[in-house]
């Protein structure tokens, strides 16, 4: 037997492989990476609040900016909100795609339910937290916090406290999420955008561009598109728009076109590959380099005092619930959109309540928005509060309706 074909053979057999891939299946799971993810959270918090805070501190704004990069004065909490989490968009921008090409999005009378819950699901928190914060000098920056569901931590949650979740229900939950953040990323790149620079914007545009005709063109080769996909994130970090814009971009024109020989697609391979790069390393990093805050009772007491962090409160526990369900209520009373068979209006609030889980994209926005230290910890504590009352609100619907499920098969059994 050929040498190469002999390693081949035992290689399964090494454990450092066979815990590797089944390492990497775990992280492909929604419920795992949220796990990690709340761990990452809890370390973070746990080291804001003792007396090492310091070196918390000093890590996170530790400066890797050479600058042969021009990418100017880049800290570790940078690098992860622009670098990492472009990584994670990208991953949202392969779900968009799926949904769109075979999911829910596919018939748009499937998908105008939780299109519309989203797009409810972000307007109405906004105007919540406006009204909240109003009359807060520079209050009105961060308008956008309370407006997006973090995928991975609310599917988690779903997970855990939803065993035998109806499909549908999942579908609407996810697809809810992944227009979300399509929204989100929109305002991202035309509301906190300063500064653009227009000839590394066109480059980007331009790479951006060439990995779509060239993933149209069904060429499979990863060595042709992980550069134009670092090119086109380093260009679009230089022009001035948030870097994840590309992510979401690259992540929707990679193609997912099946293959004659049934081989993956590309969508399939990139999000093989990466989703548990993200669930395992960059949103958990992100997590454990913008969650560490102070959580004294002089430090609540801010947030509570604080119309920002209330308006941010208010908009996620609130604003959401009230958006979603109100939106996807008012498309079927209307007829816009049809409630599936295997759908119920206790499970649709218990979701409502769910998109009250603003963790990731909330803290970008939120760090764009407030670059002061002290109003970004106490939106950051509001977030965190916010999420936390949100997932046990959901959770707690969940629940009954497990048990509501579970005597309802008994007295059909029983029938």
């Amino acid at each position: 037997m050929p040498r190469r074909a002999a390693v081949a053979t035992r290689w399964p057999f090494r454990p450092t492989a066979r815990y590797g891939r089944n390492l990497a299946e775990a992280l492909r799971t929604e419920t795992v990476g949220g796990v990690i993810m709340l761990a990452a959270t809890l370390i973070a918090l746990a080291w804001a609040n003792t007396p090492w805070a310091r070196f918390y501190d000093d890590l996170r704004a530790y400066e890797i900016s050479p600058s042969w990069l021009g990418l100017g004065h880049m800290d570790l909490q940078h690098w992860a909100s622009s670098g990492l989490l472009a990584v994670f968009f990208f991953i949202a921008g392969l779900e968009l795609r799926e949904e769109i090409t075979h999911g829910e999005l596919r018939d748009p009378r499937d998908a105008a339910l939780p299109v519309i819950a989203a797009v409810a699901g972000v307007a109405t928190p906004a105007l919540i937290f406006l009204a909240v914060s109003a009359g807060q000098a520079g209050a009105a920056r961060g308008w956008a916090v309370p407006t997006a569901t973090d995928i991975a931590f609310a599917l988690a949650v779903l997970a855990v406290t939803f065993t035998r979740c109806p499909a549908p229900l999942r579908a609407f939950l996810l697809t809810l999420a992944v227009v979300d953040d399509l929204i989100a990323i929109t305002i991202i790149a035309i509301f906190y955008t300063d500064g653009l620079s227009f000839l590394p914007l066109l480059a980007s545009v331009l790479l951006i561009a060439v990995y779509g005709a060239v993933q149209a063109k069904g060429l499979r080769s990863p060595w042709i598109y992980a550069p134009l996909a670092v090119l086109a994130w380093y260009f679009m970090q230089r022009s001035g728009i948030h870097a994840t814009v590309a992510g979401v971009a690259l992540g929707m024109l990679t193609s997912s076109r099946e293959t004659p020989d049934d081989l993956p697609t590309n969508a399939e391979r990139a999000d093989h590959v990466l989703r548990p790069f993200s669930a395992g390393f960059c949103v958990p990093v992100f997590a454990f380099l913008s969650a560490g805050v102070v959580l004294s009772g002089s430090a609540l007491e801010a947030v509570f005092g604080d119309r920002v962090a209330l308006g941010v409160i208010a908009g996620l526990v609130i604003g959401k619930f009230v958006g979603v369900f109100g939106g996807a209520w008012a498309a079927v009373r209307l007829g816009l959109a049809t409630l599936g068979d295997e759908l119920h209006w206790r499970e649709i609030a218990g979701v409502a309540m769910l998109a009250g889980v603003g963790f990731t994209v909330s803290l970008l926005i939120g760090g764009l928005a407030y670059p002061d230290p002290s109003q970004f910890e106490r939106v950051t504590t509001a977030v965190l509060i916010a999420s936390l009352f949100a997932s046990l609100a959901a959770s707690l619907v969940f629940r009954h309706r497990v048990r509501q499920r579970a005597r309802a098969e008994v007295s059909d059994d029983g029938g």
